[in-house]
């Protein structure tokens, strides 16, 4: 029996931003991966032309949100490995939190629909599993700093998250 096909790698962004009362802007994904989640917004590098994660993140953010923004605006508070998400791939994210408060909530998308919530209310949406029990908290705690990851979310083993460095905020 040969062994099965290595897993595609992808490499992406989430934005993390509040409106002025301070409440996250999530998007109800009406695609895969996280249909019928909600998640902060985000995407894919484009690699083919050199595309930074800053770049990507502030691309992104306008792209979905019509938020205008540079990447100065945004800090790097995160950084995860996900070993076989969804059994599907491999992704390597990158988390920022914007520092721009956006000013209302963004008309529906082809990508999903937009709510804010106050951090206590995203406990109990429907989220995908690994950002309930790594994203959410890592957003808490090291939204000001920095850490760097690695979760093992392989659908036939428990997941399993490592922190690989910390640092706290300047």
């Amino acid at each position: 029996m040969s062994a099965p096909p290595p897993l595609a790698h992808k490499i992406a962004v989430l934005v993390f931003i509040e409106n002025e009362r301070g409440e996250q802007l999530l998007l109800l994904r009406a695609k895969s991966p996280n249909l019928g989640r909600w998640t902060p917004i985000g995407g894919k590098l484009e690699t083919a032309i050199g595309e930074s994660p800053f770049e990507c993140a502030a691309r992104e953010t306008h792209e979905e949100t019509g938020h205008e923004i540079t990447p100065e605006d945004l800090h790097l508070f995160g950084m995860i490995a996900e070993k076989a998400y969804e059994g599907e791939s491999h992704w390597l994210l990158f988390l920022f939190r914007c520092n721009r408060p956006i000013g209302a909530l963004p008309p529906p998308m082809a990508e999903g629909e937009f709510g804010f919530f106050s951090r206590d209310a995203i406990d109990e949406l429907p989220l995908p599993a690994t950002d309930r029990t790594a994203l959410w908290p890592i957003y808490d705690e090291h939204r000001d700093g920095f850490v760097a990851m690695r979760a093992d979310c392989d659908p036939e083993k428990n997941l399993v998250i490592t922190v690989e460095q910390t640092m706290g905020k300047d």
